[in-house]
């Protein structure tokens, strides 16, 4: 059996140094006004790198597709996982989004011996965490989480454009666009929208 050695960033000297392996965490969908936040959380193989792994946003679409293939393909192990839109507005976005990490690291196969999470702030979790401000342009495991994630809501997105064609999710994902918050004002909220969140709220004030 070929040995598991801890999957980290080379040039990027930190704590959590040491033996075991380490996940990293990165969320997406903070912002936008509707849909859940996305976490994902990535266990990397150093023994099968993936080339090309960056911040997600600083990679085109194409990009971001093939990777999600690739990263799903070669990590030792990966998971996602959501927090709806109720969560959101019963927690607030920071505890929907740190509810969404901890889900992904517990989903994971393999139980880390160390998680390093994308900005300045932590989930409860189980495990030893650590947090990296602009970890996903420092580290390969916060990378290819950030791109799982990443993916993933933008194919939600998607679907939620089937469903409600009206606001255009499919081009603006759900962030507050001049043509988003155009459509919300030209025709209201659908179940889709954070209710908590103030250019919704104001909407549905006005109904």
């Amino acid at each position: 059996m070929r040995s598991r050695k801890s999957s980290r960033h080379e040039q990027l000297p930190l704590s959590w140094d040491g033996p075991g392996l380490v996940a990293g965490v990165d969320e997406a969908g903070r912002g936008p006004l509707a849909g859940p936040v996305v976490a994902a959380a990535v266990i990397l193989d150093d023994e099968n790198p993936i080339e090309g792994l960056a911040d997600s946003k600083r990679l085109t679409e194409r990009t971001r597709e093939r990777l999600y293939d690739e990263i799903r393909a070669k990590a030792l192990c990966c998971a996602i996982a959501e927090a709806s839109v109720e969560e959101i507005d019963r927690l607030n976005i920071l505890q929907a989004t740190m509810l969404a990490m901890r889900r992904a690291v517990e989903a994971l196969r393999l139980k880390p011996a160390k998680v390093l999470v994308d900005g300045n702030r932590l989930p409860v979790l189980k495990v030893a965490a650590e947090a990296v401000v602009q970890g996903d342009a420092k580290v390969q495991a916060i990378s290819a989480a950030s791109i799982l994630a990443k993916v993933h809501r933008d194919r939600l997105c998607l679907q939620l454009h089937e469903q409600h064609p009206e606001y255009g999710f499919a081009v603006h994902k759900g962030y507050p666009t001049p043509e988003h918050l155009a459509a919300l004002q030209r025709h209201g909220a659908c179940p889709a929208h954070r209710r908590s969140f103030a250019p919704v709220r104001a909407r549905l004030e006005l109904s």
